[in-house]
């Protein structure tokens, strides 16, 4: 699983945080950064990353095809 984040989207909601501690953190401007795409699971990142009110977080699989969000 490969994650993106688009911090000129992220509004500092910081729900990714909550599903996945270990993956999500807010720095100090208030926007996501990406710790470890591997320290919590494929299902705590998926929903971090739904949580998220602006779709900052993108997920895409191993082989480029994208996961969420679906648009």
């Amino acid at each position: 699983m490969k994650i993106v984040i688009l911090r000129d989207k992220c509004v500092g909601a910081g729900s990714c945080v909550l599903f996945a501690p270990k993956t999500f953190k807010l720095d100090k401007e208030g926007k996501v950064i990406l710790l470890d795409e591997n320290a919590n699971s494929n299902e705590e990142i998926l929903q971090g990353a739904q949580s998220c009110p602006v779709n900052a977080i993108e997920i895409y699989s191993d082989e480029g095809q994208k996961i969420y969000p679906k648009n």
